[in-house]
């Protein structure tokens, strides 16, 4: 058991059976009234954010949550299924717990939040930025904006849409930010 005082971001908690993970949180000391607690909370099944104030004082369920390091193998009918890289445990993934599945290639090293009293998985977490292959965009024509700031359209190599800049050319290597799915530079020459 843990209290409000032991907050800070990044710990998870069960409420009414439910994992969260603490995104912010703020101690408020009104000059009038009893302290209490603000806090944003991720939900580990669905990723919805709750916001909950709580009295300050009061006793909270701390879980323990690992961070495992997984290889994702292949998609099947059952989810896409990933390999412990240590252990070489194979285990079955739903596609919505998976934060930037479209950025998902075979073989491509993710990390797995796993409730470690329940052995379950509860969510799966690609690195904040991969290098992927342009499949296809059209071919950016000179003069065509009167901004400096203009995008198109660009597939990737796993089939996902990213917003690139007038330059960018088939065949190219991007960088793509897996949490906003956005383009972020050009990938730099190996």
């Amino acid at each position: 058991m843990a209290t409000t005082a032991d907050f800070r971001n990044g710990m998870c908690l069960e409420i009414d059976g439910t994992p969260f993970v603490i995104v912010e949180f703020l101690h408020v000391k009104p000059g009038k009234g009893p302290a209490f607690v603000r806090t944003k909370l991720r939900n580990l099944s669905n990723g919805r954010i709750l916001e909950k104030t709580w009295n300050s004082g009061v006793k909270v369920d701390e879980i323990r949550i690992e961070r495992r390091p997984y290889q994702f193998l292949y998609k099947d009918e059952m989810g896409l299924v990933f390999m412990h890289a240590e252990t070489y445990e194979q285990i079955h993934i739903p596609e919505e717990r998976i934060e930037g599945v479209q950025f998902l290639r075979e073989g491509d090293m993710t990390e797995a939040m796993v409730h470690a009293e329940k052995e379950e998985v509860l969510t799966c977490e690609l690195p904040s930025h991969v290098t992927l292959q342009i499949t296809y965009t059209e071919p950016g024509v000179k003069g065509d904006t009167a901004s400096g700031n203009a995008t198109k359209p660009a597939t990737v190599e796993t089939g996902a849409e990213v917003r690139v800049p007038l330059f960018i050319e088939n065949g190219e290597m991007i960088v793509v930010d897996t949490r906003t799915a956005s383009y972020v530079r050009r990938a730099k020459e190996a």
